[in-house]
């Protein structure tokens, strides 16, 4: 059994995580658009280009960390090496230079590509690093509710105390406000990411005659059907997620017309994750995992579809109807990257080779397109409507917002119940599995 403090200690590691993922997610468009001065379309395309080429580092980050060998061990050495790095670029990115319009372009372009790059050196093995903390798949859904749990605390300090601290460091100034703000929150980021380090132990390690190559790795993936399965639900899922995140801001500025509530919609929305994620584990305890991530898939898509018939005055409604679809969403969330462990114990059962890191990094270049279509039909969809920054909207712009705020996620979540029919590694099939693996390795 893995101590509370262990838990919690890999849980620091996505609220660090976190600070930067959601600020990309909830301000970083509006930034673009709004203070830096970017079209729209051109952030929309900058977000799919950026993170396309970004999320095809992922599986050779992957598998990188798998041939890592330390005293660390392999996964845990790079929050160490990485985490001041990645908290100087999240600086940089939201930084303003006093560039023309394209150096702007170009100068937002290097920086978010950096950016990028650094979350994926750090997050990749921080991910892999749940996967090899214990085989216990009960104690696999406990260690993940404490990293989301953690992590979307990471995402309520975010969303509490961005915009507050922009104008409290800014003064008028948005700019300014915007690069300190940040630059205080990576500090915090860094000092989380060495306390992950220090407190976590890997325990799983691959067979000692195992010898692989990327090739070989990226072979032995596509042989693993359960794998295929778990990236197109997540491909699909952050897509929807991801586009839902990204226009929060907008949906409340422009449609509620309440910018003053800004803060407090997207803070409540993180509560709703918190207490969702911490549900998660009790979940897992009384209901098959498969069957309740399809339910709770569901579930988030009524939602989605009542948030499409809120009127502008029914603000409570509107905070409501959020609330509730982040928290049955979250609460799925640690049963997916839960799962990620069983595939990888299922590749490891099916062709006799466990690649840890290749299996997380591949997933997570899938969470990574998904990252991407959903940024950049965000930017696409606000320009295909007519969307002016800081101008009075149109209705059929203020249309389109609700359209794409709420029935394009809710098909998302659809889609993925749709899929996950095909995911066969619930509990019973588990207990076979890591029983014949231990058999073999005696």
């Amino acid at each position: 059994m893995l101590t509370f403090r262990e838990k919690v200690a890999y849980g620091l590691g996505d609220t660090a995580s976190n600070i930067i993922f959601q600020t990309v997610m909830l301000f970083l468009t509006f930034f673009y658009t709004d203070i830096f001065g970017i079209s729209p379309a051109v952030v929309g395309t900058m977000f799919l280009v950026v993170r396309i080429f970004d999320a095809v580092t992922d599986p050779l980050m992957g598998g990188i960390a798998d041939r890592t060998h330390t005293r660390w061990g392999k996964f845990r050495p790079y929050l160490l090496w990485l985490a001041l790095p990645f908290g100087a670029i999240s600086v940089l990115a939201f930084t303003t230079p006093d560039f023309s319009p394209q150096g702007k372009v170009i100068y937002a372009y290097v920086t978010y590509a950096a950016l990028m790059l650094a979350y994926t050196a750090i997050n990749i093995p921080y991910s892999a690093l749940g996967g090899v903390l214990t085989d216990k798949p009960e104690e696999r859904v406990s260690v993940q509710s404490y990293r989301f749990v953690f992590g979307m605390l990471g995402g309520l300090l975010v969303t509490a105390c961005t915009l507050p601290l922009v104008g409290y460091f800014g003064q008028g100034d948005q700019a300014l406000g915007y690069q300190m703000t940040i630059g205080v929150l990576s500090i915090f980021g860094v000092i989380l990411f060495l306390l992950c380090f220090a407190g976590t132990k890997e325990r799983i390690t691959p067979p000692k005659s195992q010898r692989t190559s990327i090739r070989g790795d990226l072979q032995s993936l596509w042989q693993n059907d359960q794998w295929r399965v778990l990236s197109v639900a997540a491909l699909i899922l952050l897509t929807g997620m991801v586009l839902r995140s990204t226009l929060a801001i907008y949906y409340v500025k422009y449609f509620l017309g309440r910018e003053d509530w800004v803060t407090a919609f997207v803070t409540l929305g993180m509560v709703g994750n918190i207490l969702g994620c911490a549900c998660a584990q009790p979940l897992a305890k009384r209901v098959c995992k498969v069957r309740a991530y399809i339910a709770l898939q569901l579930i988030a898509a009524v939602f989605c579809v009542l948030g499409f018939f809120v009127q502008p005055d029914q603000t409570l409604l509107a905070f409501g109807l959020y609330f509730v679809w982040c928290f049955f969403l979250q609460m799925a969330t640690p049963l997916l990257w839960a799962k990620m462990a069983d595939v990888v114990d299922y590749g490891h059962w099916k062709s006799g080779v466990r690649i840890t890191g290749m299996v997380y990094s591949s997933i997570v270049f899938f969470i990574k397109m998904g990252l991407a279509i959903g940024g950049a039909l965000g930017g696409w969809l606000l320009a295909y409507y007519g969307y002016q920054a800081n101008t009075a909207l149109s209705e059929r712009t203020l249309q389109g917002i609700v359209l794409s705020f709420t029935l394009v996620p809710a098909l998302a979540s659809i889609l993925v119940a749709w899929v996950m029919r095909w995911y066969t590694l619930n509990e019973a099939r588990m207990e076979n599995i890591q029983a014949e693996i231990s058999a073999r390795s005696a």
